[in-house]
């Protein structure tokens, strides 16, 4: 009896499965499937200001921390140490803007895509089906698409700074913002899509789902905490003999 080509017999069951696919509209392409469109635009008309809130919100502290970050400070000379005290306030904003939208990658990254915990509209629409999954793809796609906004302006930003010789560029004031930046970003949109909108939950199978979401705004308290104390330690080196 002749032997079968196990590669030939596992690369039949692949053709074969995408075959079924084709044929049977499987897609969750957008391009591809007229009921997944008819979703997504369901779910942008049931309310566009509930679905973009928590953008609209980040999107406001975003562009609020450019200004500042690209404000000029003025430097302070201190008479008893003789030194000239200055700014650390450009490299903090600019590095909060970097902190949320690392913090929203490492949100969507971990606890979307890894652990699928969660997903943007899963407390609304479950992903149990293949039309709701595609919903949610959709929408955790727009999320990303945010974050990664972010962190392009917090990249510039820091950029920007490398045109500045009287402002503090401590190692500290870097990664102390960029942990309050994602200490923000969870206590943000925990607050609007968790506890006020109630969109998703930190782990949607979880038998005590607000324990899950009250953690997720807890650990941003404790991230704000942790970076508050190393901005502050930063500070304290932010003094030379000339500030140009």
């Amino acid at each position: 009896m002749k032997k079968r080509n196990p590669f030939l017999h596992w690369l039949n069951k692949i053709l074969i499965v995408m075959m079924c696919l084709y044929t049977s509209n499987g897609y969750c392409c957008i391009n591809c499937n007229k009921q997944i469109q008819q979703a997504i635009k369901e779910s942008i008309y049931t309310n566009i200001f509930i679905m973009f809130a928590a953008f609209i919100v980040l999107a406001f502290v975003v562009l609020l921390l450019t200004y500042l970050a690209t404000k000029r400070y003025n430097t302070e000379f201190n008479q008893k140490t003789g030194l000239y005290k200055i700014s650390a306030l450009p490299l903090i904003y600019s590095a909060m803007v970097l902190g949320i939208g690392i913090g929203g990658f490492a949100d969507g990254i971990v606890l979307h895509q890894i652990l699928q915990w969660h997903e943007m509209l899963s407390n609304k629409f479950p992903p149990s089906t293949l039309l709701h999954k595609s919903v949610n793809m959709f929408w955790d796609g727009i999320f990303h698409l945010f974050t990664l906004l972010s962190t392009i302006v917090g990249v510039y930003l820091l950029w920007k700074l490398l045109k500045r010789s009287n402002i503090n560029t401590s190692g500290y004031l870097l990664i102390g913002g960029m942990l309050a930046g994602w200490g923000l970003f969870n206590l943000i949109e925990g607050i609007i899509n968790h506890q006020i909108l109630q969109m998703h939950n930190v782990r949607e199978i979880s038998a005590n789902k607000d324990l899950w979401n009250y953690g997720f705004l807890l650990f941003g308290i404790v991230l704000l905490i942790i970076g508050y104390l190393i901005i502050r330690k930063g500070k304290n080196t932010g003094s030379k003999n000339d500030p140009l």
